[in-house]
This record gives structure tokens, sequence and C-alpha cells, in this order.
């Protein structure tokens, strides 16, 4: 069976960040984790240009992907670094480096803690892999005909979920 949408599919893959010297660095690992990912294909649960590269793939076939950063997370933009007051964070414990996930005005964003000057802390709300070159290593494992309670929610669900347990993500 071929991926197309509406099909579960179950893979295993390697993500690297691709560096400047062109060697690259291994971001995430599924096989190390024994966690294959599992998506509902043609649904933007997971990057588009990693999808549409996975179109009319089978079990069994593995690929290469190489995304640029407008095809990945984004290009920097500068203008999201920005200087907020210390007391944004209530008491939370503060050093460069640190990530926050918040409301940003599109939904769920991670801040990242830039430096620290008296009460003004610099934030980063780039994602953090914006501007980074990403290369996918895949094994797609298995293709199946996504069930109707995971066409409502968008996503797989656990074995055995029945359509009439799931409320519909879908707006009339």
């Amino acid at each position: 069976m071929s991926i197309t949408a509406h099909q579960v599919v179950t893979l295993h893959y390697v993500l690297s960040d691709v560096l400047s010297d062109g060697s690259t660095r291994v971001l995430d690992d599924s096989n190390a984790r024994d966690k294959p990912l599992e998506y509902l294909h043609g649904h933007d649960n997971i990057l588009p240009g990693l999808e549409s590269a996975l179109e009319d793939k089978a079990a069994g076939d593995e690929l290469r992907v190489t995304l640029a950063p407008a095809d990945a997370y984004g290009i920097r933009n500068e203008d999201l670094v920005q200087q907020v007051s210390r007391a944004s964070f209530g008491s939370a414990a503060l050093e460069p480096g640190s990530r926050f996930q918040t409301e940003g005005e599109a939904g769920p964003q991670i801040v990242t803690v830039m430096s620290i000057d008296g009460d003004m802390v610099t934030v980063d709300t780039n994602h953090p892999l914006a501007g980074h070159t990403l290369r996918y290593q895949v094994n797609v494992l298995d293709v199946r005909d996504a069930t109707r309670a995971e066409l409502a929610k968008g996503h797989p669900l656990p074995p055995g979920t029945e359509h009439s347990k799931v409320e519909d993500r879908k707006v009339l």
C-alpha cells in the first residue's frame, strides 16, 4: 500500500542538523528510543516537506530527505528576539538557554532565554530549529488506512478507539 492522504504511517527516522561545514549532528533518533513515529498523512501532523517526500512510498522503503530552512521550521527572524521584564517569568529559575512554552498569537510557541541583564531578559521566540537545514533518514515500517475515529480527530489513536467516543475536530 502506497502512502496517500488519510492513511496512518509508521516509520523510524534519524533527524540531523546540517552544519555549515557540511557535517551533520544527530538531533533525534526514533530507533535509539525504540519508539517509531506514527502520523496521519495529509493532516499536517509532520513537516510539509517531509510529508511530501513520503507521498507514494510504501512499507519497507528507505529514503533521505533534506529540508531547507524555509521547508522546515522557517528562516530565522531577528525581529522575534526581544527584551522583556524579568517579572514576566514569575519565580522561574532563568539562565541563558532555558526554554519555556508560552501562548503566542498563532498558538503555542517556544521561548528561549538568550541573556539576562538585571531586570531585563532577552528572549528568542523563533523555533529552536529555525534557520537550520535538516536531514531525515526514514524507514517506512507500515502504512494502513486510518479509522473513522482517527479521521475525526486528525491524528492516530490507540487501537480500538471508536469514532462515537471521540469529538470531531472539524468545524462545520
